[in-house]
């Protein structure tokens, strides 16, 4: 039986355009999924959109639509091409204002009504509307410039809205033991460490209940015993993950599909790893595998934001390196799980010394060598001991890095194979023993040991550049697609014995940086 592995983005709020950070999950996701595929396990993605909520409403009216049509319009123009562009092989795309999700959540909280977690009560906090959340006194910092003298919300850097409402509560405060026993019990459920001390610090401070409808505005999810309340877009947000699946309706999908892992930002990681598994808990439904909350993407120290002018959108990017470029960075050289900074710069000179000068060349020198010295046939000779203990070091060490979510150290084991067969070119010399006929069996090893290597890292990079790999693949003779073959095989890969031609897979960038 094939393992399961079932794994989401969170759903992105469609308020604006899409930029880098939102980017940035999306390859990290896609590329866990498409190392699962590559190792035989039943493999879902999830992604999609959350379209609810006061600030999309205030956003559509401002921009003279309906919340229907402003959303609808940003996901065909926006969030659907976003995934394109990216070559995202999500296997589901989930909307919220989608007839099966509004379904799935009114089924949801007539159960949890029915087993007594929702009461009807009145409540007063801050309530940030960029967040679509209440903020405790922990969350705000003091403002700066036009807010001098206010308290801010921390992410936003604008103040609350002091909300006070007759509403729906889910009585979170009944899940805190049992959210520490499970951090307890499966100390690899909320991920990385970091953030798992936070979530557990915030839970041992206490939890409140939770309140889980509106009724001063009206998009969002009618409460089904209510129709003067809207459901609260988080609450209904997070259950995006069964409601795609069949929750309620196909027992037989939602079986096959659940429990999933969830890759998200580290700053969304307490609705995900406190009142997510509580709603779960309440269901009676079987708990999340993981919550991995990586890290932000800093652009000039801060956290990346369209709010504060420092949104990217992947396009920028990706006209100018193209799209593998653009996956490769951001999945080798950032941590995954840690902040990282973007510049242009860094990605540049990346680019052109690991890429361009570091698999591209080594790619095109060792066929262009395969064609001049074997008229493209690639020698019947086992390959170098040496090489092919790292190859096989090299497969293991990146399929452990997967299983720990870290995808920067998986990058590197496969690029180690390229840094090491460009040294080996040199110290052999191929072009020397070219010229020896008493060299020639040497000659012939040296050719495909390294003809073995780029496949090996061909399969191996096939997650994180799906294209790219496809074109090492077929140049050094593999058959098929490089995503039908076994990851955890990769180094024992076996071809068609013929390379061919490979165009250049990284042409150098003159001008990195878009003029402002």
């Amino acid at each position: 039986m094939p393992e399961r592995f079932t794994v989401t983005t969170p759903i992105y709020y469609v308020n604006d355009v899409p930029h880098i950070g939102h980017a940035y999950n999306e390859v990290a996701t896609d590329v866990l999924a498409r190392w699962h595929r590559m190792r035989g396990d039943d493999t879902f993605m999830l992604t999609g959109t959350d379209e609810h909520g006061q600030k999309i409403m205030r956003t559509a009216v401002a921009n003279g639509a309906t919340p229907q049509e402003w959303t609808d319009r940003l996901v065909e123009t926006a969030w659907l091409p976003q995934l394109e562009l990216l070559n995202i092989a999500n296997d589901d795309f989930i909307r919220t204002t989608s007839e099966r999700h509004k379904a799935g959540v009114r089924l949801f909280l007539e159960r949890l009504k029915e087993a007594g977690y929702i009461y009807h009560g009145e409540f007063e906090g801050q309530y940030c509307v960029g967040c679509e959340e209440y903020k405790t006194a922990n969350d705000l910092v003091p403002g700066t410039g036009e807010f001098e003298g206010q308290q801010v919300c921390a992410i936003h850097s604008r103040p609350t809205e002091t909300v006070h409402e007759a509403n729906y509560f889910f009585k979170l405060s009944e899940f805190g033991d049992r959210l520490l026993a499970l951090y307890d019990e499966r100390p690899d459920y909320v991920q990385p460490e970091h953030v798992r001390n936070e979530v557990r610090q915030f839970v041992k401070q206490g939890l409140t209940d939770l309140s889980i409808s509106r009724n001063t505005f009206d998009w969002g999810i009618k409460v089904p015993w209510d129709e003067s309340h809207v459901v609260y877009v988080w609450f209904e947000a997070l259950l995006n993950y069964i409601t795609a699946i069949g929750y309620g309706v196909d027992e037989e999908q939602f079986e096959r599909r659940w429990p999933a892992t969830h890759i998200v930002g580290k700053d969304i990681a307490r609705f995900h790893a406190v009142i997510w598994p509580a709603m779960q808990m309440a269901a009676g439904l079987p708990i999340s595998e993981h919550v991995f909350g990586h890290g932000w993407l800093l652009v000039g120290g801060e956290k990346m934001s369209k709010s504060k002018a420092t949104g990217i959108e992947p396009r920028q990017i990706t006209e100018v390196f193209g799209v593998d470029a653009f996956r490769y960075y951001f999945m080798s050289a950032i941590a995954f799980g840690s902040d990282g900074s973007f510049s242009w710069e860094d990605l540049d000179a990346r680019y052109h010394a690991e890429l361009a000068n570091g698999l591209g060349n080594l790619a095109s020198r060792v066929i262009a060598m395969v064609h001049k010295y074997c008229d493209g046939v690639v020698p019947e000779v086992i390959p170098d001991a040496e090489i092919a203990t790292l190859m096989a070091d090299a497969v293991g060490r990146a399929d452990r890095a997967i299983d720990t979510f870290q995808i920067h150290d998986a990058v590197d084991a496969a690029m180690a194979i390229v840094e090491r067969l460009n040294g080996y070119i040199t110290e052999q010399a191929p072009w020397v023993l070219a010229k020896d006929e008493e060299q020639r069996l040497r000659l012939q090893a040296v050719l495909a040991t390294n003809v073995q290597g780029i496949g090996a890292a061909a399969i191996l990079l096939a997650p994180v550049m799906p294209e790219t790999a496809q074109k090492l693949w077929a140049a050094v003779g593999g058959e098929g697609e490089v995503s039908a073959q076994q990851i955890r095989e990769a180094h024992q890969w076996r071809g068609t014995g013929r390379v061919t031609t490979v165009p250049p897979l990284f042409p150098r960038v003159e001008q990195s940086q878009p003029a402002s």
